[in-house]
């Protein structure tokens, strides 16, 4: 029976379910999804291997993190002060002192700008590098004219190395507005669902933490998945001498791929953290930020290319102040929920990968949609900020100890090396190997490059 749609089984990523991933075997064959026909990438020597995005999700301060601003009044500069790192003339928030003894790896670009204010049409910049139409729309959600690919989508599609794992993943949770609608931005838009990165809803900080996909369920034995995988195998042949198409193709890679995450020791060690030193879980934090950091490290050891770790958004996140979104009594949150984990986590990843020498192979980039407001308000906080932010990166080719770009003497706009979101994407891509100019396809056929903007060659 060919299943479409099963609203009661357990997800698999954000638009299958489990079940319905492993039954719609003729999805693809029967022309429900759109064709994609990417060109081959034109870097035949990637310097990265994988990417890890730490996406701060609400807009972390400019002043309280990469780019404080000492002499600036106190409204500006905040309650806390700067200090030195490995790299001289550079100087960072206190708050970050673990980050601080490694800025001799990491660049920093102070000058990003999106000159958009809303969370998810900013965010969607961010995620795709294109600008959302209009900007400064908060709430929005997915769909014409705003169905750009995410980065992780892209190189899902551009890379069609069969592995066990799958290319591209986002970890714990979807990003998603305060009326609990999804940002555009997050899935494969216009390149049709086979792009979509997947999406592993988990929270592995807890005791009891387990990806349900990667293993059967109790009464699903091993003989009749074999027996399952034998139906599929007939009705995909009978579907081939309907049609020959890319399509069918893309659908047996992901039928593949599916029964071999069910049924592989390998994939399910990929995803248990209990494998891990308890001093290493401890040196990332046992957060759920700090340990999906730990996750997407574990993964990118498996195979996975492009990882992206959203900022959980636990339900007891303030409604005022979620996440990173501090409008209220900023230097609270900042000190005691926010960036201390933060400063651990990127600290603890930034080290395991160079003790187990994959830093260089693996691009790390912490970032967000945008900044906060240059002063702070009557109730201590700060307000969305899109026309100057920064943004760090490290690993994966990109030269530690370096600045790029600044801001003017409030952190309110950007003085020299103003960056878009459509650079900061073709500088990700280039580094994965694939140079900026490289296309792919729309349903109707027309060719569009991965990205318009320039490689930021400055922090090469």
């Amino acid at each position: 029976m060919l299943t479409i749609w099963d609203p009661r089984a357990p997800r698999l990523c954000e638009h299958w379910p489990r079940r319905t991933f492993l039954q719609a075997g003729g999805l693809a064959a029967l022309g429900l999804t759109p064709a994609t026909t990417p060109a081959r990438p034109t870097s035949s020597t990637p310097r990265a291997r994988s990417c890890i995005v730490l996406f701060l999700l609400g807009g972390p301060p400019q002043h309280s993190t990469w780019d404080p601003k000492p002499q600036a009044p106190a409204e500006v500069r905040g309650e806390f002060g700067p200090i030195a790192t490995t790299v001289p003339g550079v100087q960072i928030c206190e708050l970050l002192p673990r980050t601080a003894r490694l800025m001799h790896r990491v660049a920093l670009l102070r000058a990003v700008a999106t000159d958009d204010n809303a969370h998810s049409s900013s965010g969607y910049a961010m995620l795709t590098g294109q600008p959302h139409v209009p900007r400064n729309r908060e709430n929005a959600n997915p769909g014409p004219p705003n169905d750009w690919p995410t980065m992780g989508a892209v190189v899902q599609a551009l890379d069609r190395t069969p592995r066990l794992l799958p290319t591209s993943v986002r970890l714990p949770m979807h990003i998603f507005n305060t009326d609990q609608s999804v940002w555009p931005g997050q899935d494969a838009g216009w390149l049709g669902a086979s792009a979509d990165p997947w999406l592993f809803r988990c929270e592995p900080a807890s005791p009891d933490f387990d990806v349900p996909e990667f293993r059967l369920q109790a009464d699903v034995t091993l003989d009749r998945m074999q027996n399952r995988r034998s139906l599929l195998q007939q009705l995909e042949t009978r579907l081939r001498h309907i049609e020959r198409t890319a399509q069918v193709d893309a659908y047996s890679d992901r039928r593949r791929q599916a029964f071999d995450l069910l049924t592989s020791s390998r994939a399910r060690a990929a995803i248990d953290l209990r494998r891990e030193p308890e001093n290493v879980r401890d040196r990332y934090g046992r957060g759920q930020f700090g340990q999906s950091v730990l996750l997407a490290r574990r993964l990118v050891e498996a195979g996975v290319r492009f990882v992206q770790v959203n900022w959980f958004r636990g339900p007891d996140e303030p409604p005022a102040n979620p996440c990173w979104d501090s409008h209220r009594d900023e230097p609270q949150r900042l000190k005691n929920v926010l960036v201390p984990p933060f400063d651990q986590a990127f600290s603890a990843l930034l080290e395991d990968l160079d003790a187990r020498g994959r830093l260089d192979e693996t691009l790390v980039v912490a970032m967000a949609e945008f900044g906060r407001t240059p002063r702070l308000d009557r109730n201590a906080g700060r307000g969305h900020w899109g026309p100057v932010f920064s943004i760090a990166l490290a690993g994966g080719g990109v030269r530690g100890g370096t600045v790029f770009g600044s801001s003017d003497r409030k952190g309110a706009y950007p003085q020299s090396g103003r960056v878009e979101p459509r650079d900061i994407t073709a500088t990700i891509f280039h580094l994965l190997g694939f140079e900026p100019e490289t296309t792919i396809r729309d349903p109707l056929g027309r060719t569009f490059p991965i990205s318009r903007g320039r490689v930021i060659r400055e922090i090469l």
